[in-house]
């Protein structure tokens, strides 16, 4: 059976399809803070993979692997494999790289262009198991002009093109003797990256240890751990017990450490959004008045004050309030009255207990979380209690992905998305009708056709006025008919050792922990 669908809207939630259990056990020496060119972090989720070519790393920073372009602190592009930012020519269908020398793969094996064709057309080979192809359409072909120079060809001028070549190079002479979704290589991978990975023990860790020979310099931090700890308050009292020297905790567990003289926390601004589906078959959660009174009837401030505790912002759709991408006017003013009325005039009237009633059809249905994810416990409380004011009766549960996974058409879920690269790459995959169904693709089977011309008219152009009108319409399609409930926009946590003096993060994807945070970019630490 082909591996679960990727997306922007569970993005690292989806990659914990394997984890049912937190590493509660005491961890080996290889997986406790302590020394000066050692670190060891607390993540929530792991991969499925630490293969580019099923997905693995394809936003940067992934550790094992470099792309042919990189972000710095800023969000900026920079060069990695390659030598310099892209050539753009042929009105914007033509992207020209010129490659860094004498780069070389972890196993003494030299990269070339044929890397990189080869990684391109892996990905986009109908029988790779990669649920980002979408992000690729716009890819004609990939030419290798000698061993030092790409060339991609595009179908149409699609503008964030550069941003999807941070995507991590594969190593032709490994991968391509292997299947491409089961083989070795999946889980024992050789980049030219600045670490290799040591060993993987699922559900506990990711080991890595420095690459001497990496071509942007020896990384000072020589061994590196992540600790995969699915349980918000495992992963604290770890970090408190000495066990971790950095983790992402949630607002309420961050501040416990505001008293400790050796622990400072940073906090990262983010895309990173909650939102509950609202699948059309549910009779329910699909009525387009149910759905729009509960957008109106959640108090979003409440949830911002009282579970981050002011560490994010009052979310209207999958892109910021205070992003340029933002359209003004389709903030959400909480109003139960409004809400109620809305209800009332489309027929569903209160029943005995409170809970209303239309065509013997009750105003109830289920709610679920992911276990251990304190968070989204929290929003989905909360999103219920909102709900039971409006005489909808929302019933919350928790399970791993694998339980809820199936019950995803009917059922609603507290998810998670969000890219701050570009807008096409969280929001085609969160709202195109032709990816409903498709693993966490379009979870909530959303269908406007407005929405969808927008969404292609968007990624088919280069001209900033045109895409901004584009994503001007598909926000004010979801005020209209929202097919989702977006909650608020959450500021990433982590609380780290402050042995490794000031560190920085960037604005932070959905993603976080594995390639964000403030080890981002660890192998520049200094203890």
């Amino acid at each position: 059976m082909a591996r679960p669908a990727r997306s922007a809207i569970t993005g690292a939630a989806v990659t914990a399809l394997a984890v049912t259990a937190a590493a509660c056990a005491a961890p080996n020496d290889d997986a406790k803070g302590g020394g000066s060119d050692s670190a060891v972090v607390g993540i929530a989720y792991e991969p499925d993979s630490l293969s580019p070519l099923l997905g693995y790393g394809k936003d940067g920073n992934s550790k094992i692997f470099d792309g042919l372009l990189t972000h710095d602190a800023d969000m900026e592009l920079k060069p990695a494999l390659a030598a310099e930012l892209p050539k753009v020519t042929d009105g914007g269908r033509t992207y020209t790289y010129e490659l860094r020398d004498g780069v070389k793969f972890s196993d003494g094996k030299p990269f070339t262009s044929k890397d990189v064709v080869f990684t391109y057309e892996t990905i986009l080979d109908r029988k790779t198991n990669n649920a980002s192809k979408t992000e690729l359409d716009a890819v004609k072909d990939v030419e290798a002009k000698g061993d030092d120079t790409v060339v991609f060809h595009l179908k149409y001028p699609y503008a964030p093109f550069a941003e999807r070549t941070v995507l991590p190079i594969a190593p032709e002479h490994v991968a391509a003797q292997q299947d491409v979704n089961n083989g070795r290589f999946t889980t024992r991978p050789i980049g030219t990256g600045p670490y290799e990975l040591v060993k993987w023990s699922k559900g506990e860790k990711l080991v890595f240890k420095a690459n001497p020979d990496y071509w942007g310099g020896a990384p000072k931090i020589k061994n590196f751990t992540m600790a995969i700890i699915k349980d918000d308050d495992v992963r604290a009292t770890r970090l408190r017990s000495g066990d971790l020297d950095g983790a992402i905790l949630p607002p309420n567990l961050a501040k416990t450490y505001k008293a400790d003289a050796a622990k400072k926390t940073y906090a990262a601004k983010t895309f990173d959004y909650r939102v509950v589906t609202l699948p059309t078959g549910n009779k329910v959660a699909g009525d387009t008045a149910v759905r729009r009174a509960l957008d109106i009837g959640v108090d979003r401030g409440a949830m911002v004050d009282q579970i981050l505790e002011g560490a994010g912002k009052e979310a209207y759709g999958p892109v910021p309030t205070d992003s340029l991408w933002f359209t003004q006017g389709t903030e959400r003013e909480h109003d139960l009255a409004k809400a109620k009325k809305l209800l009332d005039e489309a027929g569903w009237k209160a029943g005995k207990d409170g809970i209303r009633e239309k065509d013997g059809v009750r105003a109830a249905f289920p709610l679920w979380y992911l276990t251990g994810d304190k968070l989204r416990q929290d929003h989905a409380l909360a999103y219920a209690s909102d709900a039971k004011k409006l005489g909808i009766d929302v019933k919350v549960d928790s399970g791993t992905w694998e339980v809820i996974m199936p019950r995803m058409p009917k059922d609603a879920v507290l998810a998670g998305g969000g890219a701050p690269a570009d807008p096409d790459f969280d929001q085609y995959s969160l709202l195109k009708s032709s990816l409903a169904g498709d693993g966490f693709n379009n979870m909530a089977h959303y269908d406007n056709k407005k929405v969808d011309a927008a969404l292609e008219d968007a990624r088919r152009t280069d001209d900033k006025a045109k895409r901004q009108a584009a994503y001007d319409t598909v926000q004010r399609e979801l005020v209209k008919d929202p097919g989702y409930t977006f909650l608020t926009h959450i500021d990433h946590l982590y609380v780290v050792d402050k042995k490794f003096g000031d560190l920085s993060t960037q604005i932070e994807p959905h993603d976080h922990g594995l390639a964000s945070g403030p080890w981002w970019n660890v192998e520049d630490w200094k203890a």
